[in-house]
């Protein structure tokens, strides 16, 4: 074998090795030819600079995925939180019915277009109230300068409720409901409207 016929032999020797192992007379197919011409470009490639971007993919991919999942798990943290102190603020002292219902129109608010598009935003969102001049928080106590801070079973089953309400598992009972005042009172926006349910120490309406 002389030195000029040396690389044409090799790449003879090569496709044939990689080639099907019963040859027919007839032309090879033009997809089987690609692909003969794939496995040997593989085999004779240096492998090394694929093996390391794959696994910088594989990594980068890795880490994006898991920042994005605790940055999720993040945010439910904290809107479960706002959510859970609405009902321990607004319903402690009430039934569990009673918190069910003021977490339900938590909810319903969010998915309201009239309203701020988390939990957070809604509850603490706060609005000009032109009689007063300035302005009034959607829930009162988010006006308080100072709360008493969240405690004891009251806190306890008030984040149970908030769990149940924000992923689903209590039904709701309250039609869409996104108002709701003490019984004791008499707001001037509830002034001819029809009350859907009275729950506890609330009146609630659409």
């Amino acid at each position: 074998m002389t030195g000029s016929s040396a690389p044409f032999g090799l790449r003879k020797s090569m496709l044939r090795k990689f080639s099907p192992a019963r040859r027919s007379s007839r032309r090879v197919p033009l997809l089987a030819g690609w692909w003969i011409e794939l496995r040997f470009f593989w085999y004779t490639r240096n492998k090394a600079p694929w093996i390391v971007v794959l696994f910088l993919g594989a990594f980068v991919a890795s880490f994006a995925g898991l920042t994005q999942l605790i940055e999720t798990n993040r945010v439910e943290s904290r809107e479960l939180t706002c959510l859970a102190l609405n009902v321990y603020y607004e319903a402690r002292g009430e039934s569990l019915a009673g918190m069910y219902a003021v977490a339900e129109v938590t909810m319903n608010r969010v998915a309201s277009p009239r309203y701020p598009e988390t939990v957070c935003a809604v509850v603490y969102e706060k609005k000009w109230d032109w009689l007063r001049k300035r302005y009034v928080g959607a829930f009162s106590w988010t006006e308080f300068d100072i709360v008493p801070h969240p405690e004891g079973s009251q806190w306890k089953q008030a984040r149970k409720v908030a769990d149940a309400v924000y992923h689903g598992k209590q039904p709701p009972v309250l039609n869409g409901a996104t108002h709701y005042h003490a019984t004791y009172i008499r707001p001037s926006w509830a002034a001819g409207q029809e009350p859907l349910a009275r729950i506890g120490g609330h009146v609630f309406y659409k």
